[in-house]
């Protein structure tokens, strides 16, 4: 496991590999109101399927955790940026995109879809709006 510390005086430590349990996932998920946390099993082998993973820690809770996949050399795209609520604003959703971006760095660009109310940290992350751009989907499976 490769372990980063984010800041001094800080239990947090930040990893890349895979090593945490479906629990892990459908608790950190369930604690942001993510649907995808009642399916923790299926969300374990989604997560499983990213080429890039970085997890936050507080000791052997999972706080925080960036996913992405890329075409291997010119653009990542990111599925899955989420801080547990109770962890929120203190830097640990800034540190996963910073060593994001440190691992794209030679790549054309990172891009992502996200909620309305995320716009200002992505700004002040170093993303912006990509003009004439549209985020669509198509839903498969509906509950």
């Amino acid at each position: 496991m490769v372990r980063g510390k984010m800041k001094q005086n800080s239990n947090i430590y930040f990893c890349e590999d895979k090593n945490f349990s479906p629990e892990h996932l459908e608790r950190l998920f369930s604690s942001v109101g993510w649907l995808a946390g009642r399916e923790p099993e299926r969300l374990s082998r989604a997560v499983a399927g990213y080429k890039t993973v970085i997890s936050a820690w507080d000791d052997d809770a999972l706080v925080g955790l960036i996913a992405a996949m890329d075409d291997g050399e010119m653009t990542a795209y990111v599925h899955y940026l989420l801080v547990d609520s109770f962890y929120r604003n203190r830097g640990i959703g800034g540190e996963l995109v910073r060593r994001l971006q440190e691992k794209y760095i030679n790549y054309s660009m990172i891009v992502l879809h996200a909620e309305e109310e995320a716009k200002e940290f992505y700004r002040a992350n170093g993303f912006y709006e990509m003009k004439n751009i549209l985020c669509m989907g198509f839903i498969t499976k509906h509950d």
